[in-house]
């Protein structure tokens, strides 16, 4: 899933508890069969509920102006930006926003759904380094293991925003990419593994290996572009060993195969692929989950008002279907949390602004129509 795909959004069923009772007793539609949570975390034996791992960028959102650019489609579906060439092009306004990126969009969701958050990653020695591990801070985001290479520039992307959609110029910095020294008593009970440079595919193996050395830690995986670049035979050994994995329904065709329009032979492939649960977002269609055995759909929760920027709402879904996991929720109360979370980062611009806390998704939950609950997938 990329840096901001995913879902894109529209009183809960009205037998829906709140979150702090959904912890105990997620909803159950009568005909899923009963399943235990994947695991919470035990926060008197591990030092964080979750550990993300990728990297960590800052974003420069550039608004362009509706009649200066326009969108063409192309007869095999794809949709390309279309800029004057060769001249100046006026924009609207430019907002700088620094700690984003998958891993650390999940690591502040985490910290603000109640989770003791951590973020593995890269800065470089530079200024946006700096406002980097300041944002970390004040979201209360351990940043004790993001490793900062003096000489190098940290990650900086531009963001054309059109209308609620956008482009994202990227660039990583080819950082040496390294396992951090963990030491026992500061073990996770989960590791978020999201979105990282192609640089880093030997640092996977490292990953493998500390994961193969602690296997009581559960490992989610949100895979980016390089890393589906990669292929399954090369990071075989994280596919095999997630408890969760989350992708879009294009994303899903391009990692394990099948047909594009059979969401069960989608799941058959992905589950051959070694993970336990894995999760398929499809958009205004809602999201998919198969533990392998029961298979389930959920709606999407409906837009409040118009998006504004869809800008990590995928990173939202992902993030907060784990959180509500961590926390001891079935599969069936992560899909009614995910959605929501989800939904409101549309409502804001950049990824991180429009995340919630736990009292604002019970909240929403309150309010959510009849028909925003989980049905089995026939």
């Amino acid at each position: 899933m990329d840096s901001n795909g995913g879902v894109a959004y529209k009183d809960v069923h009205k037998t829906i508890m709140p979150p702090q009772t959904l912890m105990r007793s997620a909803l159950k539609p009568p005909a899923i069969p009963d399943r235990q949570p994947l695991g919470a975390a035990n926060t008197g034996q591990h030092e964080f509920d979750v550990m993300s791992i990728g990297d960590i960028v800052t974003d420069d959102f550039i608004d362009l102006l509706e009649k200066e650019e326009k969108v063409e489609h192309e007869t095999d579906g794809s949709s390309w930006l279309a800029i004057p060439f060769g001249t100046k092009i006026p924009f609207d306004h430019h907002e700088v926003i620094a700690a984003v990126g998958n891993a650390s969009n999940a690591a502040v969701a985490f910290a603000r759904l109640g989770l003791k958050s951590c973020l593995t990653a890269n800065v470089g020695g530079d200024q946006g380094g700096r406002d980097m591990l300041a944002v970390l801070q004040q979201e209360g985001v351990d940043h004790r293991f993001v490793r900062i290479n003096p000489d190098m520039k940290s990650n900086f992307h531009y963001v054309l925003r059109y209308k609620a959609e956008r482009t994202i110029l990227i660039k990583h910095e080819a950082y040496d990419y390294r396992w951090p020294e963990i030491r026992p008593d500061e073990d996770p009970a989960w590791l978020y593994f999201s979105s990282i440079s192609g640089n880093a595919i030997p640092f996977h193996d490292q990953v493998s290996d500390w994961l193969d050395a602690n296997p009581g830690v559960k490992l989610a995986f949100q895979p980016g572009t390089f890393q589906m670049e990669a292929g399954v035979e090369r990071l075989k050994r994280i596919y095999s060993r997630s408890d969760i994995l989350i992708l879009n329904r294009e994303e899903a065709v391009t990692v394990g195969g099948g047909n594009h329009e059979d969401i069960n032979d989608l799941f058959d492939h992905l589950h051959q692929l070694g993970p336990k649960t894995v999760v398929i977002t499809d958009g205004p269609d809602g999201a998919y989950a198969s533990d392998g055995k029961a298979r389930l759909k959920m709606p999407i929760y409906p837009d409040i008002a118009p998006p504004v920027d869809r800008t990590g709402a995928g990173d939202a879904f992902a993030s907060t279907l784990v959180a509500a996991l961590i926390k001891g929720n079935t599969i069936e109360g992560a899909l009614q949390w995910a959605p929501i979370n989800s939904m409101s980062v549309c409502q804001k611009v950049g990824a991180q602004a429009g995340l919630l806390k736990e009292p604002e998704i019970d909240s929403y939950l309150r309010k959510a129509p009849n028909w925003y609950k989980c049905e089995p997938l026939g």
